[in-house]
C-alpha cells in the first residue's frame, strides 16, 4: 500500500471519528459556547475618567476632534438678536405642516406645558404668571404676532424675547416648531382682527 493510500486511510478515518463524535455529542442550547479565545471576547472596559497607558495625554476620555456635534443635534446658526430674530424669520421655514398627522396636537401639549403659564390657554397674555404680577405678555392674536414668520417664532422660542427667556433647554427643536402650528391654530381659531374705527362724531 502506496504512502497516499495510507494518508488517505487515516484522513476517512479521522472524518468518520468527527461525525460520530458530531452525531454522539448533543449540543445544549441552555450553554454558552466554549470560548477558544476569550480575549476577543471579553475586551477590557476602560472607565471615562481614568488612566490610560496608550491613549494620548494619558487620559482615557478624548476631546472630540474639530467640527463634531453630537448625535442627532443640529446647530442653530442665530445668535439671541434682534437682527437674528428677523432673519431666522426671512430664511427659516417650518418642517412641518398643519395636517401632518399629531403635529398640531403636540404643539398644543408642549405650549400648555411651557407657555401656558404666561401667555394663557388662548394665547391672550392671561395666564397665571401675569395675573400675579408678572408683567403682562403681548397677546399671540394680536396683529404683530399674526404677521411675524414661523422661523421667528421658533427662534424666539429659542432665544426668548423680551421678558421670555429661552426655552432651548426644555424645548427640543422638532417641539418648538409644532408650538408654532400651535400658535397659529390658535390664530385661525380667534378669526380675524376686526380694526377699531374711531368715531369723529
Amino acid at each position: 500500500m502506496s504512502g497516499w493510500a495510507k494518508l488517505n486511510g487515516v484522513l476517512l478515518v479521522l472524518v468518520i471519528g468527527i461525525f460520530a463524535l458530531n452525531w454522539g455529542l448533543e449540543p445544549d442550547p441552555t450553554q454558552r459556547n466554549i470560548e477558544i479565545l476569550p480575549g476577543m471576547v471579553t475586551p477590557v472596559a476602560y472607565e471615562s475618567f481614568t488612566a490610560s497607558s496608550v491613549l494620548a495625554g494619558g487620559v482615557t476620555m478624548q476631546t472630540p476632534p474639530s467640527g463634531t456635534i453630537p448625535r442627532q443635534y443640529r446647530p442653530l446658526h442665530y445668535e439671541a438678536t434682534p437682527e437674528d430674530a428677523q432673519r431666522a424669520g426671512q430664511e427659516l421655514e417650518n418642517p412641518f405642516a398643519a395636517d401632518e398627522v399629531g403635529a398640531v396636537e403636540r404643539g398644543e401639549f408642549v405650549f400648555m406645558t411651557y407657555c401656558r403659564v404666561c401667555h394663557g390657554p388662548g394665547g391672550e397674555g392671561d395666564g397665571t404668571v401675569a395675573k400675579r404680577g408678572f408683567p403682562t405678555p403681548a397677546s399671540l392674536l394680536a396683529p404683530n404676532a399674526r404677521n411675524i414668520a414661523d422661523g421667528r417664532i421658533f427662534h424666539i422660542v429659542t432665544y426668548g424675547q423680551g421678558n421670555m427667556p429661552g426655552h432651548a433647554s426644555q424645548i427640543e427643536p422638532v417641539d418648538r416648531w409644532k408650538v408654532a402650528l400651535w400658535v397659529r391654530h390658535l390664530q385661525q381659531e380667534a378669526g380675524p382682527v376686526v380694526e377699531e374705527v374711531e368715531d369723529d362724531s
